[in-house]
């Protein structure tokens, strides 16, 4: 998790929400980081989870992610979440639940939807405060203005 949250501070320096991801070999080895790029890149699917994904496919050389854990500062959205479905990831971790937008058990489930095809392994709360804190401070900077 510390690594997606050096991934969140890199996002911020940018101007984007603070949302870092890692992507995670079976045997703990780092395959994809990424952190939210949309204002970089002009991507609406720069999503950390997303960039890290793809940089972890491209590592393994195949768009399937089994025995991978995704570890991500905030709860996935539903794009994320079906992303996390699609591509087989045997788990995802976050930290900061997402009242507003969580598509990993908040506001839906998208990832444990017994509907599905592929239910992957969740764990909630990971370092859960220090991953909200950046966000927390991002939005009141903006509030501010």
């Amino acid at each position: 998790m510390r690594l997606a949250l050096d991934e969140a501070r890199l996002a911020a320096r940018s101007g984007d929400v603070p949302v870092g991801a890692v992507v995670l070999g079976p045997d703990g080895t780092v395959l994809g980081r990424g952190r939210n790029d949309r204002e970089e890149t002009h991507d609406p699917t720069g999503h950390a989870e997303i960039v890290a994904m793809r940089e972890a496919a491209s590592a393994l050389g195949s768009w399937r992610l089994s025995g991978c854990t995704l570890v991500v500062t905030l709860e996935p959205c539903t794009m994320c979440a079906g992303a996390a479905v699609q591509s087989r990831l045997d788990r995802v971790v976050y930290g900061a639940i997402d009242e507003k937008a969580g598509a990993v058990g908040s506001l839906w489930d998208v990832v444990r939807d017994r509907r599905l095809n592929h239910r992957p392994e969740v764990i909630i709360g990971v370092l859960a405060d220090e991953c909200a804190a950046p966000l927390i401070e991002f939005f009141a900077s903006r509030r501010v203005r």
